[in-house]
């Protein structure tokens, strides 16, 4: 029996997810694709009607974030280049979510797109309420989404979004809605970069937190194929975003 068939078997509501997401026709899926940036999506706005014939647009607040302004750059053409999005506005003044983003460079921008190449619509209509920021990385999105109903119908209603939007999800976790609460441990672990949370996850599970040190900073290194500077550069902002209380 499978995790989900388990769970299944509960029959209980109240179940908190993190799916994994790709669908077609999305701007912030191709651009992190090519690019070593991500993006957080944050809230949408209603465009302004142009004409009957025209459908509108919607406007989104977004976070790009990297690990330098050159990343961020790249992401930010990679965007505009995209035929699925339309005008992008970089904020010169922070609506404050940018703190919280998982990168040393973070900018915050408004751009306009197609509301029918969004699947947010569609998750909602199938009872998977988000609770948190997407989260784009490597072409695939990340959904933190509460389901409404019964935990036994999670399964036909994943497949109803996959069939509906033509794409492609699978369930990172689960677990009931009390025990899905992000510690906050947790929460700082998300404001790290792919790369950093990889070199403290490692560093912390070859012993360099433990006395005496189970790895030096060399031994790191070599395991992850980078050099000493670099891997200690990465590890130090790590633990800056971890320790800033």
């Amino acid at each position: 029996m499978s995790a989900l068939e388990a769970n299944d078997a509960d029959g209980w509501s109240g179940t908190r997810l993190t799916l994994d997401l790709w669908h077609p026709n999305c701007w912030a899926i191709e651009a992190t694709s090519r690019t070593d940036g991500g993006v957080l999506a944050h809230a949408i706005y209603n465009s302004p009607k142009t004409d009957g014939e025209t459908p509108n647009t919607v406007n989104g607040l977004f976070t790009a974030f990297a690990d330098t302004n050159e990343e961020v750059e790249a992401l930010l053409d990679a965007i505009r280049a995209s035929e699925h999005s339309g005008d992008l506005m970089e904020l010169q003044q922070r609506f404050g979510r940018a703190r919280d983003a998982p990168g040393n460079v973070v900018r915050e921008f408004f751009v306009e797109y197609d509301p029918t190449d969004m699947v947010c619509p569609t998750l909602l209509e199938n009872g998977f309420v988000h609770s948190a920021p997407v989260r784009i990385e490597d072409g695939h999105e990340e959904w933190q989404v509460c389901f409404v109903g019964e935990r036994s119908g999670i399964r036909e209603s994943l497949d109803a979004v996959r069939e509906t939007a033509d794409a492609e999800v699978s369930i990172e976790s689960m677990s009931s809605s009390g025990a899905g609460q992000k510690t906050a441990r947790e929460h700082r672990l998300d404001t790290l970069t792919t790369t950093q949370r990889e070199v403290y996850e490692h560093a912390r599970e070859q012993g360099y937190y433990e006395w005496p040190r189970g790895a030096s900073t060399r031994e790191l290194a070599d395991d992850l194929g980078v050099s000493k500077t670099t891997m200690l550069e990465h590890l130090r902002k790590a633990e800056s975003k971890l320790l800033d209380p």
